[in-house]
C-alpha cells in the first residue's frame, strides 16, 4: 500500500482527512464527466480545508491519495472493480483498479483515514433468499472502523433486510439530522431509525467512544440527499415500476438483477438518476469533511 505525502503529513499532523472512492470515476460515468467529478469531489474538501484521499489501485498497488495522473488512469476505459476479495488478485496481475465501498473502507481503515464518503450503501438485494446475493459492503464494515457517509441504500434493494444484517452484524447506524433511513435518490423511506445526530461533533462523541470500546466496526452515518436536490417521487416510483417491469419481461434473475435496474433507470430517468447521485455524493462529502474537522479537533 502506497500513501501519498500530502496525505501521510496530513495524518502525522492529525489533520482532517477524508477518503473518496474510485468506483464512481470508473464505473460510475463516462469520460470525461467522470475525472472533472473525481477533481470537483476532492476540490471540495480542499475548499474545506480537509485532506482528500480518493484511493485506488496502480499497477496493482493500493494507493491512498491518488495524485492527478493516477485519476486519470482511473478514469480510462477497463479499469477492473475492486472488490476486497480481488486486492490480491489485482496485486499479483499489476493492473489498475477502481475501489468499491468495502476495498476503500477497508483501505481507508488500514491507512488510519478515519472519515469516508460515498455515495449509497450496498446492500441485501431483493430476492436474497434465493440467488444469496448481498453485497460484501456489509461484512466488511463490520470490521473496519470507519466513519462511512452515505444516502442509506438505492431503493432497488431490500432495505428492510439490509437494516436486519447491519444489526446483526453489529454495526452502528445512524441518521444524520433525521429519524427516517434514507433511500438513496429520496430522503426518505418507511423505515425508522434507532438512533439520530444532529451535529458533526456529536458524530466525533461516537467514534470516541468506539474507540474506548475496543469497536472494530465502522460508523454508518445516513445522510440525506437535501429535499430540494432529491428526485421527484412519483417520477421515482414510476421509473423503478416500469424497470422491474423490463428486468421481469427480459427474464433477468439473480445477481444480474439489480446492474440490468440500474442501467435501465438511468436511461428510463433521462439521466436524472445520475444528476441526483451526483448531488447526493456532493453532499456526503461535505458532511463528511465536517465530520472529520470534529474528530480531529478543527470543527
Amino acid at each position: 500500500m502506497r500513501i501519498s505525502k500530502i496525505v501521510t503529513e496530513a495524518l502525522a499532523a492529525n489533520k482532517p482527512v477524508v477518503a473518496l472512492e474510485s468506483t464512481i470515476i470508473s464505473h460510475g460515468l463516462p469520460y470525461p464527466e467522470n475525472i472533472a467529478a473525481a477533481k470537483e469531489f476532492e476540490k471540495q474538501l480542499i475548499d474545506q480545508d480537509v485532506t482528500p484521499a480518493t484511493i485506488g489501485i496502480i499497477d496493482g498497488v493500493p494507493v491512498i491519495g491518488l495524485n492527478q495522473e493516477e485519476l486519470e488512469q482511473i478514469a480510462q476505459e477497463g479499469t477492473a472493480k475492486a472488490s476486497v476479495r480481488d486486492l490480491p488478485i489485482i496485486a499479483a496481475k499489476k493492473i489498475n483498479g477502481a475501489t468499491t465501498v468495502a476495498a476503500t473502507a477497508y483501505l481507508a481503515a488500514k491507512a488510519g483515514i478515519r472519515v469516508f464518503a460515498t455515495g449509497g450503501l450496498g446492500g441485501v438485494h431483493k430476492g436474497a433468499s434465493e440467488s444469496f446475493d448481498e453485497s460484501a459492503d456489509l461484512t466488511t464494515l463490520a470490521t473496519s472502523p470507519v466513519v462511512v457517509v452515505c444516502a442509506g441504500v438505492k431503493s432497488v434493494l431490500d432495505i428492510s433486510a439490509t437494516l436486519e444484517r447491519l444489526e446483526t452484524l453489529s454495526i452502528p447506524l445512524v441518521g444524520y439530522k433525521t429519524d427516517i433511513f434514507p433511500s438513496f435518490w429520496l430522503p426518505t423511506s418507511e423505515f425508522s431509525l434507532d438512533w439520530r445526530v444532529d451535529s458533526a461533533e456529536e458524530v466525533a462523541d461516537i467514534v470516541a467512544s468506539q474507540s474506548e470500546l475496543g469497536s472494530s466496526a465502522a460508523l454508518l452515518i445516513a445522510n440525506p440527499v437535501p429535499t430540494d436536490r432529491a428526485w421527484n417521487q412519483k417520477d421515482h416510483d414510476l421509473v423503478l415500476e416500469t424497470a422491474f417491469e423490463a428486468a421481469e419481461k427480459a427474464g433477468v434473475r439473480g445477481k444480474a438483477v439489480t446492474p440490468f435496474l440500474l442501467s435501465y433507470i438511468v436511461g428510463a430517468s433521462d439521466g436524472v438518476s445520475l444528476e441526483v447521485n451526483l448531488e447526493l455524493v456532493k453532499n456526503n462529502i461535505f458532511v463528511a469533511g465536517q465530520i472529520s474537522k470534529a474528530i480531529s479537533g478543527e470543527g
